[in-house]
């Protein structure tokens, strides 16, 4: 499933819709990605405004139409945005296309239908995009705060805790692995055990490689360097970039977790 910098870089996709006016809506209705939307009130709506701006948090991405309309997409496993040029047909499992003003075709395809298409309209925030917690970027997302989440879920295993998408907005499996690795430590350590130190060092790596993601990914799906974990988590006798010393995988809180015997050892989150 796409994590946060995948999600950055795929709503940036439809930048060059941006500015430009909606002058058809083509929408798979049967899709499941639609569920609970009034579909035909969502084509009324957003046809023939302009599109504003965008975002994107956690997981999640937003577009931004004149007369304070919201489109909020969840890629899911295997969604993806994309940019097409005028008078391309469409294709297989596209199941949201936006044709604008320029020319461009605004593509929201999505084979497996586990993404999500939402639709608000209205003052405020909607509610679904309200709810995201402060971004681990943010000056909200505090040490602090980091320290009380870990005592409250003491008694799971680390890697399960970084992919809780209620204090950690975005981060999923590669992210998880790639910030315990970078950090030193073991994805199966208890969240209860971290000490000061090492939620001190847990907080500053996670940021960090939330800002390397989107330097990287984010920024156009360039691939990491192999500095990273991230090059060798699947690779067929991989090993780690530092000690060069065969990784070990095993599933650890209901994930494939990947790691270094000899640079996360359980133990050196009590600091």
């Amino acid at each position: 499933m796409p994590e946060l910098a995948e999600v950055e870089y795929f709503r940036k996709q439809w930048n060059p819709g941006i500015g430009q006016t909606v002058k058809e809506i083509i929408i798979n209705k049967k899709a499941r990605v639609f569920s609970g939307q009034k579909t035909e009130v969502m084509i009324k709506c957003i046809t023939r405004t302009r599109l504003n701006t965008s975002a994107a948090a956690a997981k999640q991405m937003v577009f931004l139409f004149n007369k304070n309309l919201w489109m909020g997409i969840h890629l899911g496993m295997t969604g993806r945005m994309e940019c097409r040029p005028k008078n391309q047909p469409t294709i297989k499992h596209d199941q949201l296309v936006l044709k604008m003003s320029s020319g461009h075709q605004l593509i929201f395809n999505d084979p497996r239908q586990f993404g999500r298409v939402q639709f608000f309209q209205g003052e405020g925030v909607p509610p679904w995009w309200a709810k995201i917690p402060p971004a681990i970027l943010s000056k909200e997302f505090t040490e602090k705060e980091v320290a009380d989440f870990l005592k409250r879920r003491k008694g799971s295993p680390i890697k399960a805790v970084l992919l809780m998408q209620e204090r950690f907005p975005g981060i999923g499996n590669w992210m998880a692995d790639e910030i315990l690795w970078r950090a030193g430590f073991h994805p199966a350590a208890r969240a209860g055990n971290f000490g000061i130190k090492s939620i001190h060092l847990l907080f500053k790596t996670l940021r960090e490689v939330c800002r390397d993601a989107f330097r990287v990914i984010g920024k156009d799906w360039s691939d990491p360097p192999n500095g990273w974990l991230f090059n060798h988590r699947w690779e067929k006798g991989g090993r780690c970039p530092k000690t060069k010393v065969l990784l070990e995988r095993k599933t650890i809180g209901g994930r494939t977790s990947c790691w270094s015997p000899a640079r996360q050892k359980l133990g050196a989150e009590r600091r």
